[in-house]
Parts: C-alpha cells; sequence; structure tokens
C-alpha cells in the first residue's frame, strides 16, 4: 500500500493550487510528501514493459488503422482542424520526442514522460492533453502491448502517412514510466515561458550574441518551450535573430543545418496553429482544478474549441494543403513578400503582402492570406538555410525535401533508443 498512499499524499498540495505546483520550487519541496519512488517502479515493472507489435505485422496493422479511423472521427468536445487530428497528432510526437539533448542523452519519448509534470503543462504542449485524451480508447483497446511511449509516437508517424507522406518505418520497444522523471535537469527558471529564460542565458539580453552561451545541458531557449520562441528571441520579430537560436537549438538535439530545414518544412507542411485571445485560458493540466480531470487550458472563449481554439496565440496555415504532403510550405515561404504584423492574440507574425486568399479555413468555407511564424522566415534570411531550402523547390527538390524529411522524422523518432537491435515491430 505505500506507493499507493505515496501517491495520494503527493497529490495534496496540489488540490487547492492556484498556479503551476512546479513554479518556484525545486526538486526537494516536490519530494518531502513522497516515499521512495523505486517502489512505484517496481510495483509497474510488472505490467509497464511493452512489447507493441513484436507478434505479428497483423497486430501493427490493425492498430494503425484503428488509428487512421481515430484522426478523421472528429469529436465535439474538441473538433479536428480540417477534419482530421493528423496535425495535432504529429505535433504530439514531435513534442515528445522534441526534448532530447544530446550533451546529456536525457529527454526525449522513450518514457512516456509528456503525460507527466512538468512537460504535461509546458506552454509549448498546450492542447496536446486533448490528444492523449483522444488517444486513450485505444490505450484501453491494446491495454499493455502498447506503451503510451510508443502510441504517442506511432499516432504521429501513422498521421503523416495518412496525409500521403511516405516515412521509412516505426520502430516501437519503447517502455513506459509511471511518474515524473526528476533526474532530467530542465533549467534552474521558477517561471515559464515567455519569462523563463533569465538564468540559462546568465542574464543576457543580447539575442545576437547569446545563443552559444546557452547553459550546457539545455536546448531550448526558454523554460517551457521544446524549442525556440516563435515570435523570434524575447519576442522581438527578428528572423535573423532567430536562425540563430534555431541553429543552437536543434544543434544539440543532435540535428544538422539540412535535417533542421528539413524537419521545419516537413512539420509545417501540415496544420495549423491557434492564436485568438489569450486571456480567456485557465490553468495547465498540473494547476487545473480536479473537476477537469486531468485536462488543462480551460477556454472560455466563444465555444473553447474549434475556431476558438487558443494554443500559442499565434494564427497561421502555412500551407494550402494542410492535410496532404506537398511543397506549397517552401514554395510560399521563399516566393511570397512578408510583412510584419500580428495575431489576433497580439503575437508577431508575418502576412504575405503579394499572396491570394487561397489558404483554407479549417472549419468554413472561407480562405485566408498565406501566413509564416517569425521562425519560418529564418529558414529565408539565414544565408545557409536560404541555400538548403531554395535547393529543395522544383519537381527534382521536392523528392529530394521528401527524403531529407523522411531521415530526419526518423532520427527524431528514435535517436534514444540505441541500435536496431533494440526496435520491435514488423516495420
Amino acid at each position: 500500500m505505500a506507493p499507493i498512499r505515496s501517491l495520494l499524499i503527493g497529490l495534496l498540495p496540489f488540490v487547492s493550487a492556484q498556479g503551476c505546483p512546479y513554479a518556484g520550487a525545486n526538486k526537494r519541496d516536490l519530494l518531502l510528501a513522497r516515499d521512495d519512488p523505486s517502489s512505484l517502479t517496481t510495483l509497474a515493472s510488472s505490467f509497464g514493459k511493452t512489447s507493441v507489435l513484436s507478434d505479428s505485422a497483423g497486430a501493427d496493422e490493425a492498430l494503425k488503422s484503428d488509428i487512421k479511423s481515430l484522426l478523421t472521427d472528429s469529436q465535439a468536445w474538441w473538433p479536428a482542424d480540417f477534419g482530421t487530428y493528423a496535425g495535432l497528432f504529429i505535433r504530439a510526437a514531435w513534442h515528445s520526442a522534441g526534448t532530447y539533448r544530446a550533451i546529456d542523452g536525457r529527454g526525449g519519448a522513450g518514457m512516456g514522460q509528456q503525460r507527466f509534470a512538468p512537460l504535461n503543462s509546458w506552454p509549448d504542449n498546450q492542447s496536446l492533453d486533448k490528444a492523449r485524451r483522444l488517444l486513450w480508447p485505444l490505450k484501453q483497446k491494446y491495454g499493455k502491448s502498447i506503451s503510451w511511449a510508443d502510441l504517442i509516437l506511432l499516432a504521429g508517424n501513422t498521421a503523416l502517412e495518412s496525409n500521403g507522406f511516405p516515412t521509412i518505418g516505426f520502430g516501437a520497444g519503447r517502455p513506459d514510466t509511471f511518474q515524473s522523471d526528476e533526474s532530467v535537469f530542465w533549467g534552474d527558471e521558477t517561471t515559464f515561458f515567455p519569462e523563463g529564460n533569465d538564468i540559462r542565458y546568465n542574464g543576457s539580453t543580447d539575442t545576437t550574441e547569446r545563443a552559444d552561451k546557452l547553459e550546457k545541458p539545455l536546448a531550448s531557449t526558454n523554460m517551457g518551450l521544446i524549442y525556440v520562441n516563435p515570435q523570434g528571441p524575447e519576442a522581438s520579430g527578428d528572423p535573423k535573430a532567430s536562425a540563430l537560436d534555431i541553429r543552437e537549438t536543434f544543434g544539440r538535439m543532435g540535428m544538422n543545418d539540412s535535417e533542421t530545414v528539413a524537419l521545419i518544412a516537413g512539420g509545417h507542411a501540415f496544420g495549423k496553429t491557434h492564436g485568438a485571445s489569450s486571456t480567456t485560458v485557465g490553468p495547465e493540466p498540473e494547476a487545473a482544478p480536479l473537476e477537469q480531470q486531468g485536462l488543462g487550458w480551460s477556454n472560455s472563449f466563444g465555444t473553447g474549441n474549434a475556431d476558438d481554439t487558443i494554443t500559442s496565440g499565434l494564427e497561421v496555415i502555412w500551407s494550402k494543403t494542410p492535410t496532404n504532403w506537398s511543397n506549397d510550405y517552401l514554395n510560399s515561404l521563399l516566393t511570397n513578400q512578408w510583412t510584419l504584423v500580428k495575431s489576433p492574440a497580439g503575437a508577431l507574425q508575418f502576412e504575405a503582402l503579394n499572396g491570394t486568399l487561397d489558404y483554407p479555413d479549417p472549419f468554413n468555407k472561407t480562405f485566408r492570406h498565406a501566413t509564416m511564424l517569425v521562425s519560418d522566415l529564418a529558414l529565408r534570411e539565414d544565408p545557409i538555410y536560404n541555400v538548403i531550402a531554395n535547393s529543395w523547390l522544383g519537381d527534382e527538390g521536392f523528392k529530394e525535401l521528401t527524403d531529407a524529411f523522411a531521415a530526419a522524422w526518423f532520427k527524431l523518432l528514435h535517436r534514444d533508443m540505441g541500435p536496431l537491435s533494440r526496435y520491435l515491430g514488423p516495420d
């Protein structure tokens, strides 16, 4: 009973929390009401080991078929953008794997840590609680034959395939953990993004010089971000300064310049960001009231979902084909002329000056101008990224981009798994 008692006692400080319980707290504060966590690991070890997809290709296809059905089964409580959850599941997989740091080998998707604090409450992971809730019926159906760590990534990989992208495949075999991994150092800051970088840069505010001064082993620019501020460093709206942060951050995650451009261009070929007014968004999951049943960021703006969904505060649709693999992202980025504007929430983003109204709204039959993040324009303004991006235009270039994104995506999802002998499944 010790592990159960420990869990119940550990929940008590959070019941009446008014803010994130991780804010202003150090690791010792968070451990006071907990027994030795190894007892929980022992308790979990008998049922927590994954054997996902290892029995037969038929099991693999059945699960992937269920994921594909889920993608277009839009729920009234969280309607799917453009009629599919593909963009949401791609983002969930990306953000689960994207915490990996090459310097110390920490982070990554290998333990399903996106389910637990602090990652489940990071600002950059807003609305991914909905993705996991959508996947819950499949976790119930397949039980211990699929770990959460594998399911989140397999859903993202299958979502890419459903949108016409030819992935390399998928290697399963990530065992779940059942509590927060307290061994990972995410930084000494006590506030989340848009603050959360007052220590990792030693107080420097020189956004053109500080990128390589980022405290090791950290990779993200702010506490609570997976990568970089999409509005540029300190929301400066400066694409060139953003490129410096992107190169440092992706480099610390083990990605070179070509892989970096491929991941951004490939990932931003799908879906959209959400940027209505952010003043009506409630607290993150760890600080939300019990009646929200583990969900966070309750939104009282309009319907609270669909067109009224609020995530980053940015309102960007990158491609004319947000549910199909195409090269429209790079074509738009490199051929349009851009002007800096503000989103409905006041966030800085770019809009095409010469673009036509042909970017589809996700929930009605209207169309919009082309839009981009400040961090997207970094691929155009940085001379090295620009050469790579331009080399992937045209039919032959698109084939090269497809191959480059497939390889970089596979690396993103699998780089913390070790040798191929550890992979499970028929793919």
